[in-house]
């Protein structure tokens, strides 16, 4: 999928309508107030094809800032939120509304905008799979707050 097609199909999960329960979709997973979409992925798991885990790390964060760049032209500049903090309260038993506790599972940190028009979180980070999982590039569309 090119950068193209990506911001595509953010602008749709923009207007796309919340499910009352969690699902799989054809992009990723949605559940109520939520939609995290898989914009580029390294498979099911992640192998180590010569190139090195912090260089497979700087392609995907590079795929980000390409999409953070398009993004911020079109609603301007994103907050630079961290999830570690998310994390730690989700460690010590706080609960934490979906998509951020899952998130903040595998995705340190996230470019977060208020979409205009919908009035959504849009969010954009990269899980880097720390050698067990895909490095993924998500999107995340949601009308939850920030924690």
């Amino acid at each position: 999928m090119d950068i193209a097609k990506r911001l595509a199909l953010v602008d749709r999960l923009c207007a796309r309508e919340f499910p009352a329960a969690e699902s799989r979709t054809e992009c990723g997973e949605s559940g109520p107030g939520y939609h995290m979409a898989i914009l580029l992925t390294s498979g099911d798991f992640w192998e180590d094809d010569g190139t090195g885990w912090e260089e497979t790390a700087a392609q995907y964060e590079a795929e980000r800032d390409a999409l953070v760049e398009r993004l911020t032209a079109h609603w301007g500049p994103s907050q630079h939120f961290s999830l570690r903090g998310v994390l730690d309260r989700v460690m010590e038993g706080e609960t934490i509304a979906e998509p951020w506790a899952a998130l903040s599972e595998h995705v340190p940190d996230i470019h977060l905008w208020k979409a205009p028009a919908s009035g959504r979180w849009v969010t954009l980070g990269v899980s880097y799979g720390y050698k067990e999982l895909p490095f993924q590039l998500l999107g995340v569309v949601t009308d939850t707050d920030p924690p």
